[in-house]
């Protein structure tokens, strides 16, 4: 019982001690602007003020940095900011009635982790396209579809056409007739290309004509 007692006599000693002590501070009028501490041209606005020699009591600047509320001598306040490095100051004891001060913020650099976005909500999503997806040919099939488009090259090119096909080619150079028929026929000799094959053809005959003699 006796020990019940001077716990609680030393918990009333405690508390009226810091009751005491906070009563004897005087009261100052804080007030100040927030700057950017890279370049005082910024204002940082909306800045959280907590004074935590007083109960956590918050504050806030303006949309200009300004902040003035009052507080205790010896107080010690937190400023944060969302982007910016949080700073902690006293306010000094100088018996003044009003403090002020100008506080610099240092930006905060953050690097967040890669985040990769797909498009699969869930992996029975991923695993079903995964299942459906359609494999690139290898060299075996691509091979195999080049000598299919080959030997429908060779069979188009051998055998007769149709009376349909020899319509449409009909029709095609009825259409082309339409449309030069108020032009200039183009004249081969004065072609370049055609010259250069022509040349190119002579070359290759007197060069067969040499190889055989």
């Amino acid at each position: 019982m006796k020990r019940l007692a001077g716990i609680l006599f030393f918990l009333m000693f405690t508390g009226l001690t810091v009751w005491a002590q906070e009563k004897e501070q005087p009261l100052v009028q804080f007030t100040g602007v927030i700057h950017n501490a890279d370049s005082t041209k910024i204002i940082v606005p909306y800045v959280n003020i907590t004074n935590l020699s007083y109960h956590n009591q918050l504050n806030m600047s303006n949309y200009q940095g300004y902040f003035s509320f009052v507080v205790h001598e010896l107080d010690t306040l937190r400023f944060t900011s969302v982007g910016y490095l949080p700073q902690t100051i006293v306010v000094p004891a100088g018996g003044t009635k009003s403090y002020t001060l100008q506080v610099q913020l240092k930006p905060q650099t953050i690097n967040l982790p890669v985040v990769r976005v797909f498009p699969w909500a869930t992996t029975d999503e991923f695993r079903k396209d995964f299942i459906s997806m359609k494999i690139a040919d290898d060299d075996l099939e691509i091979a195999r579809k080049n000598i299919i488009r080959s030997i429908s090259d060779i069979g188009r090119s051998t055998l007769a056409r149709d009376a349909q096909e020899i319509q449409s080619a009909n029709a095609q150079d009825m259409h082309m007739q339409l449309m030069n028929q108020h032009s200039l026929t183009p004249n081969p000799l004065l072609n370049p290309i055609a010259w250069g094959t022509l040349i190119k053809q002579i070359a290759d005959g007197d060069f067969a004509r040499g190889t055989g003699n």
